[in-house]
């Protein structure tokens, strides 16, 4: 089911909607969609996201920055420098060298602070708040989607490219890693030794936290979505608000506070490299974002069903 079909169906019902709120149609009762109706609004939303020009180029983006570590790794280990950055985040890059697999964990790491929290804050800040900027929102809400339906396929949507970009970064830079450097047993930040297969199923498991990571930044864009009719204004307030809680989550003066920055746990997923590893640290970050997924979600909900859609 396309864009175009979705909105055609809703026009032949459009002329008895309530659109402030309610979701009535006049003279007859409003029909059930049924669940095949709803997968195909689904379907609809995942290809309509992808195939937009701006998600293309975030995902290209994604993709080339495990080449640019990469290769910066690979030149400056033939000049005879080092890739040790001491302190700066999980000592992954300086095992790029030894085993190519650690440019997964390194690319993740490098791009989870910005790029890819960045890439979800402006899919999710457009979701509803593009829609209403194009005028298609009036025909997306009218029978048999529904408010609730809709809010929920966009927000799927938004989780959906959350695993999709993570996994472009990763699957770059395992291919990345196969071609510059060598690949084999693991060697973790705890001195063990795993196999390689093992190694590969951590960075998939690792691929799988860091989409997890994003759900509390899409339930937010989601939100803030909802707040406005510009895809514009959305997409950059939620950039600002990502920004804005790095920030302050550097700031020593905050260390109380900042345990509860949906941001303040990202780089946890750095434990699944130890042997054992350390969950405590992972199960608090994906609590978070389960908390900040269900009070944002909620507050999107609550506006998104009592907006007056005029357009």
């Amino acid at each position: 089911m396309s864009r175009a079909e979705t909105a055609a169906g809703a026009e032949t019902v459009a002329g008895g909607e309530s659109v402030g709120g309610g979701e009535s149609v006049l003279g007859s009762a409003v029909p059930r969609p049924s669940p095949l109706w709803t997968f195909g609004l689904l379907r609809s939303e995942l290809v309509t996201t992808v195939r937009r020009w701006r998600t293309l180029a975030l995902l290209g983006v994604l993709a080339a920055v495990p080449v640019l570590v990469g290769i910066a790794v690979k030149i400056q280990t033939r000049g005879g420098g080092t890739a040790d950055h001491s302190g700066q985040g999980p000592a992954f890059i300086s095992q790029i060298t030894n085993n190519g697999l650690f440019l997964v964990f390194t690319a993740l790491a490098a791009t989870l602070p910005f790029f890819l929290p960045m890439a979800v804050g402006v899919v999710a800040g457009d979701a509803i708040a593009g829609e209403a900027g194009a005028g298609t929102l009036r025909y997306l809400l009218v029978a048999p989607a529904g408010r609730t339906r809709l809010l929920l396929t966009k927000y799927t949507a938004v989780m959906a490219f959350c695993v999709l970009a993570t996994l472009v970064v990763a699957v770059s830079a395992l291919l990345v890693g196969a071609l510059l450097f060598p690949l084999g047993d693991l060697t973790t930040i705890s001195g063990t030794r795993i196999s390689f297969a093992e190694g590969l199923g951590r960075a998939l498991l690792i691929a799988l936290v860091v989409a997890a990571s994003l759900v509390g930044v899409a339930a937010l864009g989601l939100f803030v979505s909802t707040l406005t009719g510009s895809g514009i204004a959305a997409m950059a307030t939620t950039v600002g608000l990502l920004i804005t809680v790095q920030i302050l989550d550097q700031i020593p003066q905050l260390h109380a506070l900042q345990p509860y920055f949906f941001s303040h746990y990202w780089l946890s997923f750095a434990d699944l490299i130890r042997d054992p590893v350390y969950w405590d640290d992972m199960v608090k970050n994906l609590g978070l974002q389960a908390l900040y997924a269900a009070v944002f979600g909620s507050a999107a909900w609550a506006r998104f069903t009592t907006k007056d859609i005029s357009a």
